[in-house]
């Protein structure tokens, strides 16, 4: 996916979230490992909905549904929502903003993609499934510089 690269109009980034060697050797990127395993159909819209925010940028997207912020034990994330056809799978991506980038490492203001899940339609991402996707959160915030993909 490109990113939306960042300029003198402070426009906002597409970044992902890379493991530290510490915390996995594998150094995997679980966003992206995420949106290599979905139908290349929904990868492109979620990555769409990806760009869109960048361009919007974050504080001013409406989400239309596909970029939502998320409450309760999951603040400060976001969610793009995409279905998937023809079983209507429920796709989500958990995304922080990091508005002060350049305090952190980063090029800008960045949306950055932390993990992925999938639930079949009607269903409810189970608490581990969140506790999982807040974990990697809270690993991303507690190192500076950020750790992002090359």
């Amino acid at each position: 996916m490109a990113s939306v690269r960042h300029d003198k109009c402070q426009l906002w980034g597409v970044e992902f979230f890379k493991r530290h060697k510490a915390d996995d050797p594998a150094e995997s990127v679980p966003g992206r490992e995420f949106l290599d395993q979905i139908p290349d159909r929904v990868a492109a819209r979620i990555v769409a909905v990806l760009e869109a925010v960048a361009e919007a940028p974050p504080p001013s997207y409406s989400g239309g549904g596909y970029w939502e912020a998320m409450h309760g034990d999951m603040a400060g994330f976001y969610e793009v929502r995409v279905d998937g056809q023809p079983n209507r799978t429920h796709y989500r991506l958990f995304c922080l903003l990091e508005r002060d980038g350049k305090a952190v490492g980063l090029d800008g203001p960045s949306v950055v993609v932390i993990a992925g899940r999938k639930k079949p339609f009607r269903t409810t991402l189970s608490r581990q499934d969140y506790s999982e996707v807040k974990s990697l959160g809270d690993e991303f915030r507690a190192r500076r510089p950020r750790c992002v993909e090359q």
